[in-house]
């Protein structure tokens, strides 16, 4: 089925949406993190209302929902696209200058406003296949913002591709834009059974073509060392010192495996991420990140095996250890709607693309979404080096990310079937 992307006006978009500053906030746990994020959403509302949508709203928590009804009798299942508004606070977000590098030459891109930061095949390896290709990256001052309004303006093109083909049958469209995915609160006020879709697809992922179905099962520990404070100056044989049994422990965990430094693809790790304390009492924080729940606990027993191994040594201290869980695979999930990636897959190779398939090393609105009983694989936008200010996306790849969507939408409609919302799993 032929049909056109307006690659144009998916850039224009674009490249409006970067410019407005929406970064979210570890520190405050309203929802959302920040105001900002309103000023995109509301500029969204409109452009979805200007587009014709129908129920578009935009909530008190900054979550902006719209439909595209069917146009096939009976329709088909509801199908959702969702995309995150807001920037990665590790960056500066604001001010951002975007630069588009027309017909990229193949060799070094300068970013104008750092020439210090360059962009090569060398040290970029996917950039060694854009020859040709329209790339943009900010002026090297901040980062670029196409994680994930890259995912924002593809799903606008998909939308206005199925508006102006109607001949292309497909179900409800759902569209979701949300805040503060970057600070791991992205559904945290989400309307699953409001949003009203049966399936969902984030537009949020990296490489041409690529479609992700799993993610790291997560889980926190907090390993609390005790030791006995005395004055230093009559500590002999008296003092235990908190901060060195923290430090034995992490000097007893594997240098040359299990830390994110080390690991790679369906590699797990172990990673201390903050410690803080006095003689008396010291507090290591680790997050645990692998694929199964087996393999978690398995990493879980080691920490905690090394712990008090530790506190073995040293008569009269000891460790307190404590894990919290924080979210599962969300292939389990997706398992119970294969057809989600199936059709994922199908829609790539309609669109030219041979699809790929990573797990995801991280987390995404998709894995809680999953759960809480809405499928929802990720799909590529064509973005690479995410929250740093040497971030690049191709044009054409944003422009197929599109074409993806409109042959997911048009595959649902043609052979997808009502299911209804999956149970919500813990």
């Amino acid at each position: 089925m032929e049909f056109k992307i307006d690659r144009q006006d998916m850039l224009d978009r674009f490249l409006t949406y970067v410019r407005v500053h929406t970064t979210s906030s570890e520190e405050n746990m309203d929802t959302p993190s920040t105001q900002c994020q309103f000023d995109l959403a509301r500029i969204l509302v409109k452009e979805l209302e200007d587009m014709g949508l129908e129920d578009v709203r935009l909530t008190e928590h900054c979550y902006v929902y719209a439909v595209l009804p069917g146009n096939m009798p009976g329709d088909g299942p509801p199908v959702g696209f969702l995309a995150h508004m807001d920037v990665s606070p590790a960056v500066a977000g604001m001010d951002v200058k975007p630069v588009i590098h027309k017909n990229y030459d193949g060799g070094t891109i300068t970013l104008p406003g750092d020439p210090s930061l360059t962009l090569t095949p060398e040290t970029d390896a996917p950039l060694g296949e854009c020859t040709g290709l329209d790339i943009i990256t900010s002026d090297g001052t901040t980062l670029l913002g196409g994680d994930d309004k890259a995912g924002i303006a593809i799903i606008m093109a998909m939308l206005k591709a199925l508006k102006a083909n109607p001949e292309i049958p497909h179900g409800p469209i759902h569209v979701g834009f949300t805040p503060d995915e970057e600070v791991g609160r992205g559904v945290a006020k989400f309307d699953v059974s409001g949003f009203g879709a049966e399936v969902a697809y984030t537009v949020d992922g990296e490489f041409l073509g690529e479609i992700e179905e799993e993610t790291f099962c997560a889980d926190s520990m907090t390993v609390t060392c005790h030791g006995v404070n005395v004055h230093p100056g009559s500590a002999k044989n008296k003092m235990i010192n908190s901060v060195k049994l923290a430090a034995e422990l992490i000097d007893s965990l594997p240098k040359d495996a299990l830390s994110p430094e080390t690991t790679e693809k369906r590699e797990g790790y172990v990673h201390p991420q903050a410690i803080s304390g006095t003689e008396e009492t010291t507090v290591i924080k680790f997050i645990i990140r692998d694929f199964t729940m087996e393999k978690l606990k398995q990493h879980e027993e080691l920490i905690a095996e090394r712990a008090q191994a530790v506190a073995a040594r040293y008569p009269g201290s000891r460790v307190d250890v404590a894990v919290s869980h924080s979210y599962k695979n969300m292939k389990v999930m997706l398992d119970k709607r294969p057809e989600a990636v199936e059709f994922a897959f199908e829609a790539v190779r309609a669109a030219g693309l041979e699809p790929i398939m990573n797990p995801i090393r991280g987390g995404t609105d998709g894995a809680r979404l999953s759960f809480m009983g809405l499928p929802t694989p990720n799909i590529f936008t064509g973005g690479h080096n995410f929250h740093g200010k040497k971030e690049w996306i191709p044009v054409q790849h944003m422009e197929a990310s599109a074409r993806v969507c409109v042959h997911l939408a048009r595959i649902w409609g043609e052979r997808g079937e009502r299911k209804g919302l999956l149970p919500t799993a813990d």
